[in-house]
């Protein structure tokens, strides 16, 4: 009779889940971690590392900084010798120097490296080599934030892979793709991508491929609110990865329905089982997998678990879980990332729950620069709508919640967003007239009025040309 590895109760053979403390069990848990953990499914493709051999595994993140040292040194003695014998230098060479330095999360010696590669593969016309260092490229760009340069380099590594006709390539660069656009919010575009990956994964029967591509799509569902499908998919992984005894797809799926459950919104029991369940798988890898490995499973893990103490009105285990997850998220991030956004937004909210008012501003206008660097400009609006409204409420500051109003306004404007242009508007003259400033507040008022009037509606429309009568009159 075997036991289950949390609580040591007695299990059966075909049960997916202990009977005792309803962990999700896998067989032989312990023999699959000396094994093999396979690689992370929401990491992007980066094809160089597959060049040994096809499964991509952990090991490839968990080499210490003074191996990966002795490594390119010893590439660098390699190229030194062959530049004085006169010999060309490898692609090859370069692009496992250029991986290295990835490894290592110096980025701009990782495409100096590629790019240096990609030169020498354009001479030889080395087709396959030119479209993994055009993927490559891509990637770099993407962690440095540059995400139209990323596009870019990932269509022309597509248009290369498509008349090389080679299928398994091409799904990595789809969801590559997927990835970049879901990033800048673009989710038209990510759906297409992945969906397209997706179903050439189905059409050349790789499972694996399939799995990894329904699994990202599952990230734009949740915003499109297809719970329903959500569930198909997951059910689906779920089964693949505890019969393949993959671990680490395992934890990506108990947190896809940690959050599932969360955003349904009827049983938060259900997501903090599912969440907490994946951090108890986390801690059982233990030195299998790097703090970097780690910390990037256990950010959403807290993040969630956190918005579900707020609900459940515990604000200082919440305090605590959102900065156990913007310190995981830290630890992986190369430097500024988009997740730390949604953190310190929630830590906004929360502090202003706590009625904290100096600290919600200040971890408002974080996030602010956080998403404008990321080019979420309707984020970046809606939060400044938000810190102009602690303003004026809390802080009864009216200078500076017109100044971040106005900010908020010309994104809004710049983007053709009219309803949100004229309820910023409207805002703005009720706080001059207000201030008996009643010029200024018909002026505003007289430009929300035509942008109500452009969205046809009516009663808004007819509100203002009251307010607008009474004031002339």
């Amino acid at each position: 009779m075997k036991t289950c590895p949390y609580c040591g109760f007695q299990i059966e053979e075909d049960w997916s889940y202990c009977r005792n403390c309803n962990k999700p069990l896998i067989a032989n848990l312990e023999d699959v971690l000396d094994r093999n953990v396979k690689f992370p499914y929401d990491e992007p493709e980066i094809y160089h590392l597959e060049l040994e051999e096809e499964k991509d595994t952990f090991d490839n993140f968990v080499i210490k900084d003074e191996e990966i040292d002795q490594k390119i040194k010893n590439i660098d003695d390699t190229l030194e010798s062959k530049e004085v014998r006169g010999e060309p230098i490898p692609g090859t060479l370069l692009l496992e120097k250029s991986s290295l330095y990835y490894k290592k999360r110096d980025l701009s010696e990782a495409l100096k490296n590629i790019e240096l590669a990609l030169k020498n593969f354009k001479v030889e016309n080395d087709l396959l080599n030119i479209a993994i260092c055009y993927n490559e490229i891509g990637i770099i760009q993407e962690d440095n934030g540059f995400f139209d340069q990323a596009i870019y380099n990932f269509n022309r590594s597509l248009e290369i892979l498509k008349d090389l006709n080679d299928k398994s390539k091409i799904i990595k660069i789809l969801n590559n793709l997927g990835n970049v656009y879901f990033i800048i919010k673009d989710l038209e575009q990510s759906y297409n991508y992945y969906q397209e990956a997706f179903q050439l994964s189905q059409q050349e029967n790789l499972i694996f491929d399939e799995i990894k591509s329904s699994s990202n799509l599952v990230e734009v569902l949740y915003l499109l609110h297809d719970y329903d499908r959500i569930k198909k998919i997951l059910e689906k992984n779920s089964k693949f990865f505890k019969e393949d005894e993959d671990i680490y797809g395992i934890i990506q799926t108990e947190i896809k329905y940690g959050k599932l459950y969360y955003l349904i919104g009827e049983d938060y029991d259900e997501s903090s089982q599912h969440l907490n369940d994946a951090l108890e798988l986390i801690k059982k890898l233990g030195e299998h997998v790097s703090v970097y490995i780690k910390a990037k499973l256990e950010w959403e893990c807290y993040l969630y678990l956190g918005k579900i103490h707020i609900l459940r009105d515990n604000s200082t285990k919440a305090e605590n879980l959102f900065m156990q997850s913007l310190e995981a998220v830290r630890i992986f991030e190369i430097s500024d990332n988009i997740k730390e956004g949604e953190i310190l937004e929630n830590l906004a909210k929360l502090y202003i729950s706590k009625g904290d008012i100096e600290r919600a501003i200040e971890y408002y206008e974080l996030a602010c620069e956080i998403f404008f660097k990321f080019g979420d400009n309707i984020k970046n609006a809606e939060l400044k709508v938000k810190i102009g409204n602690i303003y004026l409420e809390f802080e009864e500051d009216t200078i500076k919640a017109i100044n971040i109003f106005e900010e908020a306004l010309d994104i809004y404007e710049d983007l053709a967003y009219i309803k949100e242009s004229a309820l910023i508007l409207h805002k703005l003259g009720d706080i001059y007239l207000n201030k008996r400033m009643i010029e200024n507040a018909i002026l505003y008022f007289e430009k929300a009025r035509t942008y109500y009037q452009k969205i046809k509606d009516e009663y808004s429309t007819e509100l203002l040309n009251e307010k607008i009568k009474s004031l002339k009159f």
